[in-house]
This record gives structure tokens, sequence and C-alpha cells, in this order.
């Protein structure tokens, strides 16, 4: 790996001014702004950075490096803690250990993760804690630089605590919590930098979140289980998450799965929140990492928060070297599990047959008349908690299945989509010459869009197409890209049209919907009548459309449309997906 340069002078300086750190070492206060404060506040961004920086330049077993730009101007920033450390980066593929990528400030407001994680490092390197062996540490100080440089102490409404605080949207007001497949912003493009070289087999996201009131300060929000699948996903459900729920319970830290209601109660059970690939755990899981947000609950005091997200990153890590040799098996075994001619579910839907009970401790909510509405409202009464059983939904079916192709061909016009798979060091081979092959087409038949614009986008859903076989030209330059690679799920959910946050939902190929040649009614009647006249079959099918369709019969273009779609004249390229698969 070419090393940021700053990563190379701290590097260098841990290994050779060793005999320096032990002075540094009890002169240099690293206690944070929120233990100052008493819990009170959260490090500004410059705060942050200053005391990582310092943290390296102490302790051999703290780097600190440049990874990319943002959209705010400043480098994104990555801290490991790495007590093994040698020359070499720690980032090298021999698998000798497992990575655990954590990442803070996604939404600055939400900032329980930056100061625990800055206790968490100072801790690790001056082993108040035990030190993993088994694990690297690597974390993101801040993700959304634009957004915490963007300070303020009202936008987080139902918040409390801490003082001030970042903003939710980054430099360009983009949620980076939504745009890990898109990737609009510099932002998710360096993070997939750093996600792709370090390949973690772990990865924790740091939120705060409010749907409702109940007694907990800790909720998880593990990848969906089946959706990540096989016995990677069995054993994050049946083994890692019960083991971080146990051992965070002994230490008096209740932990229950992300309550997923809004303006309701949820004493009536509720369902798992579905993290598809435009989140961090959704994207993350097409690489098939171990992912878990982390929702503390914003009701509850600032230092219970950071305090409660300190003590779950600990005890995940903990785990993490327990489990080491597992977690590198279960990953690697995982590569392989998607086979040309294999059934892949591009689209889930919750399994109604199965529950999970959880023993839920909440607040009484009832319905009462809002002062301020004079309607009916929501409201909790803490001085009633219970403890009741309920019904969490946290199975999924497979709604949709595509064959998985042997390989899929991107014209090289599509620039855009070959930059993004290049990003996410997806293998490609470009064709040598011009040639013709036999390919699976798809014609898209239906969508629907979002009437509202979504990050940016006005995004496609319920997707639907038709494919047929056909000799189709390809042209050299163009890109075959075989499945049968690490990213073979990223590659299928992102080119299938109607996977739910493929390219085509997220509007990259909105100019084949667009028809770009028409007709004019009164040159193209007579050409009709003689396309009519010549094709007996045709003409059938048309008096049979009009019968049946009696607002078609009546509507003189739209039949002229209907035609001209049937000729020679109807150009290829409109609804037709450029994408080609191919398959043995």
């Amino acid at each position: 790996m070419n090393l940021p340069k700053i990563g190379v002078i701290i590097i260098f300086s841990c290994l050779t001014m060793a005999c320096d750190f032990d002075s540094n070492k009890n002169t240099t206060d690293f206690t944070t702004v929120f233990e100052k404060t008493a819990g009170l506040e959260t490090a500004t961004y410059p705060e942050v950075i200053n005391f990582y920086k310092q943290l390296a330049a102490d302790y051999s077993s703290i780097a600190l490096y440049e990874m990319g730009a943002t959209d705010s101007g400043h480098p994104l920033h990555l801290v490991t803690f790495n007590p093994n450390r040698s020359f070499e980066s720690e980032f090298k593929t021999d698998e000798k250990q497992n990575i655990l990528l954590i990442n803070n400030g996604i939404h600055p407001g939400e900032s329980d993760g930056i100061d625990a994680s800055m206790m968490l490092l100072r801790d690790l390197a001056q082993q108040k804690i035990k030190t993993p062996q088994q694990t690297i540490i690597a974390v993101i100080p801040v993700y959304n630089i634009g957004g915490a440089l963007n300070r303020n102490s009202t936008t987080r409404t139902n918040q409390n605590g801490p003082k001030a605080y970042g903003f939710r949207g980054n430099a360009r007001n983009y949620d980076l919590n939504r745009d890990f497949i898109k990737a609009d912003s510099k932002n998710s493009r360096a993070f997939t930098k750093i996600f792709r070289k370090l390949r973690p087999a772990l990865f924790i996201d740091n939120h705060v979140s409010n749907g409702a009131d109940y007694q907990y300060t800790l909720t998880h929000l593990f990848t969906q289980h089946n959706k990540l699948g096989g016995a990677l996903g069995n054993y994050l459900h049946q083994t890692f998450m019960p083991a971080l729920e146990d051992s965070l319970a002994q230490k008096n830290w209740d932990i229950i799965p992300y309550v997923n209601v809004f303006n309701s109660t949820p004493d009536q059970g509720f369902k798992q929140f579905f993290d598809s690939p435009r989140y961090s755990t959704g994207y993350t899981t097409l690489f098939n990492t171990l992912g878990m947000l982390v929702e503390t609950h914003m009701l509850k005091p600032y230092k219970k928060r950071v305090e409660g997200t300190y003590e779950l990153m600990k005890t995940f890590i903990a785990i993490a070297e327990k489990e080491a040799e597992q977690i590198k098996k279960l990953s690697r075994y995982s590569q392989s599990r998607y086979p040309v001619g294999g059934q892949y579910p591009i689209s889930w839907k919750i399994d109604s047959s199965k529950t999970t009970e959880l023993n839920f401790k909440g607040y009484t909510g009832t319905i009462v008349s809002s002062k301020v509405t004079h309607t009916n409202r929501l409201k909790y009464d803490r001085n009633l908690p219970f403890t009741k059983k309920v019904a969490y939904q946290n199975y999924y079916l497979p709604d949709k299945k595509i064959r998985i192709p042997e390989s899929y061909i991107v014209p090289k016009g599509w620039w855009r989509i070959i930059e993004l798979l290049k990003l996410n060091q997806i293998e490609m081979i470009p064709i040598k010459k011009d040639t013709i092959i036999e390919a699976t087409v798809y014609k898209i038949e239906n969508f629907q869009t979002v009437q509202n614009p979504y990050e940016g986008h006005y995004l496609h859903y319920n997707t639907q197409v038709s494919s047929k076989k056909e000799r189709v030209k390809v042209s050299a330059g163009d890109f075959r890209i075989t499945t049968q690679q690490e990213g073979v799920r990223y590659l299928i959910e992102t080119l299938e049209p109607c996977a739910t946050d493929s390219f085509f939902n997220w509007n990259f190929f909105d100019t084949i919907l667009q028809q770009k040649e028409g007709f004019s009614p009164y040159v193209w009647e007579d050409k009709a009548f003689e396309l009519l006249e010549n094709n007996p079959a045709l003409q059938k099918e048309f008096e049979r459309k009009k019968t049946k369709d009696p607002l078609f019969a009546k509507n003189g273009y739209e039949q002229l449309d209907w035609l001209h779609k049937q000729s020679e004249h109807y150009e290829k390229a409109h609804l037709r997906y450029p994408i080609l698969k191919i398959s043995n």
C-alpha cells in the first residue's frame, strides 16, 4: 500500500523514536472534551484530529492516515490500533488478523461514537483494556466532516445532549447513510477505498436514534441475518449477537434490537429494519462483512449514551477476539457460496411465519388530547415502566431471485458504472475486438418512481423486466465481468435492474427511459397503413387490441404509436437495458 504522507511519518516515528515516547506518555493529557465537561460536550472536528495526531505521536500502536478527499475539502482520516505494527503497513492480505472497522459521525449530530472511540483507542494504547492480538482496530474518527463543521445546538430536536453538535447533511447536504451504492459524495468514495483496502471482517457504525421511548440506552441493528445468508448469517444470528447481548447484560448494560417504530408504541411488537445496500451495513454485507449499527437512545443523557457505546465496542472486540478463527473461517467460506447458475435473492419480504420473542422493557404509552393541535397525540409515561413479551419480526424471505450468470458485459460508454465498479475493486476484462455474442437482454417493462426527491435522485422501485436471448454486437473496449470473484454480491445487486438498490433504480440508466426518435402523424399515417397492408398477422393483433381496449380504440395517436413500436423505425435503445448477461 502506498501510504499517505502523514501515515508514513507517524509509523516511522513510532518505530525509531520509542525512547522519546516514554517521557511523552507521562506528560500528554489525553483527557477528552467529553470527560473534561462531565459528559456534557463533544469534541469539535479539529479537537478530534489533534487528539489522534498526538496519540499517534506518543504510542507506536496508534497510526493516523489520510485516506482520500471529502466534499468538505478536508481529508478523511483513518486511525488504527495495532500493537504488532511493523514497518510495513498493517493492511496486508495475509489474513493473520481480522480487521474491525468502526465508523463515526456519519450523522455528526449523533456524536456518541466520536467521543467513545477517542476513549477506546486511548485506553487500548495505554493498555487499560486487554490488548487484542487477533484483531486490528481501524476507526474513521469523523466520516461526515462537512456536517461536523456545521455545528449547532438546535437541529437535533429530540436529543438530550451534547451542548453542541454537527448537522446531519454533509457539505453538499447529502445524508451519507444513503450514499453507499450511488456514491454521489467524495466521502462515500473515500470510504469505499478504505473498506476495500482493509477488507474488514467486522464493521460497526455508531448512531443515535429515537422512534419511541423505552428503558434501554443501547440498541443494536445487526445486518439482516437471512440477507447475509448461509453459515455466516446463521453465525451472526445464533452466536455472535446473543454473545454480545449476554455479555452486556452481565455488565448491567441491557441491549435490544433497534426499535423500528415511529410515532407508535413498540409494545405490540415490531419488525427488524431491513438494511438494503444504500445503508452502511447493507453495503458491507455485499462483501460478507459482519456488520452492526449501534443505535443509542437520544432521550437518554449524553454521558450515559457515550459510556454505553464505549462498553458496547469494548465487548464487541472481546467477542471478536474469542471468535477470531471461526470468523476467518466463515468469511472465507462465504466467498464460494455463489456459483454460476445458482439462485441469488435480489429483494426480500418479511417472513410472517416466524418471530423472535423479546423481553421488552418499555414505558406505557397512551393517546391523549394535544394541547397544541387539540387532536390525539402519543404520550409516554416514564412513571409507568413495564417488562413485556413482544414479537420481533426478524426473519425475511426472498421476494425475487435471479440465476447467477457466468458474466456481465458493460459497454464502455457507461463510464460512470465502470468507474464505480473499479472503485469497488471489481475485476473487469476489456474486450479486445468487436465481436458478436449470444447474451440475455433485459427490457424495462414497468417501474414506479418516488414523487419527491430522495438524496439527489428520484428513486425507482417495483421495477419489472422481460428478458430474451439475442445475438448482439459488443465492441472493443467494452468490459466483460465474471461473477466468480470476491465482489459477486456487489456486482449482482447493482447490475440487476430489479434489485432494491440497483444502479437502474438509482437513475443511472434513465436516458434509456426516454424515446429519442418519434414520428409526425401526418407522415406516419401512410406508412402505418402500408405496414398493416403488408403484415396480416400484425393487422389481426391490432384489431384484437382495439377490441379488448376501448380507450385505445378511441385514441388515434396511441394507435399510431403502438404501430410505430411494432415497426423497424422504432429505436432499439428505448427501454433496452444496456448491460448484457452471459450464461453457460
